[in-house]
């Protein structure tokens, strides 16, 4: 049986490896090592100076190909809300002014919202995955997952703004989801999916 092949995964977000690799396990069948950022501490903290989820996914993804010499994947995800134009979009994680800082950017997303009624809040997360090899093979996803903002945060699960985003169709925030429940609708799931075959194909060694 073949080692498994080290993927890379452009993130130090604990939440988002997890998430990750858990889809990827159930795919690949442990074909596919994912790693995080921690493994390699002096890897360049790349700017996000892309314009679309596509594009930044593509930029983080190349530069840690580039500096680890391993295939890498990086995702790019943020939320878009209608009545804010699609905002917070690109800058979702920054939202606040803190990278990474969720609840200081669900804080701010209920008071850009707060006299929106509830039937006006609709939105929906987008997740573009890009997967770069050592030899400039590049493959890129994108998926949505839809639902609208709550008026205020529901659930201890999940990361980011998971708390205030009711899914269409359900009755609960995807904070009040598990994790294996999450996975199958949410963009990071889609889109990770979508673009398993290809990492599967391009990784793992034929026989």
């Amino acid at each position: 049986m073949s080692s498994p092949v080290t993927l890379v995964l452009a993130t130090r977000n604990q939440g988002k490896i997890r998430e990750f690799r858990r889809i990827l396990d159930a795919i690949s069948n442990g074909a596919i090592n994912l790693v995080g950022l921690e493994e390699f501490p002096h890897t360049t903290e790349v700017e996000e100076t892309g314009s679309t989820f596509k594009e930044n996914a593509l930029l983080k993804a190349r530069s840690i190909c580039t500096e680890t010499g391993l295939p890498a994947i990086a995702d790019d995800s943020g939320l878009c809300v209608d009545a804010l134009d699609g905002a917070p979009g690109i800058f979702s994680a920054r939202y606040a002014g803190k990278h990474g800082d969720d609840k200081a950017n669900n804080a701010k997303l209920l008071r850009e919202l707060e006299n929106v009624p509830a039937d006006k809040r609709s939105a929906h997360f987008t997740c573009a995955a890009a997967l770069v090899l050592p030899d400039g093979r590049e493959h890129v996803t994108e998926e949505i997952f839809e639902g609208s903002i709550l008026l205020q945060p529901i659930g201890d699960q999940g990361f980011g703004y998971d708390p205030l985003f009711r899914p269409h169709g359900l009755a609960i925030s995807t904070a009040q989801m598990s994790a294996e429940e999450k996975d199958l609708i949410s963009h990071r799931g889609k889109s990770l999916r979508a673009i398993a075959p290809h990492v599967i194909s391009l990784l793992t060694p034929l026989g």
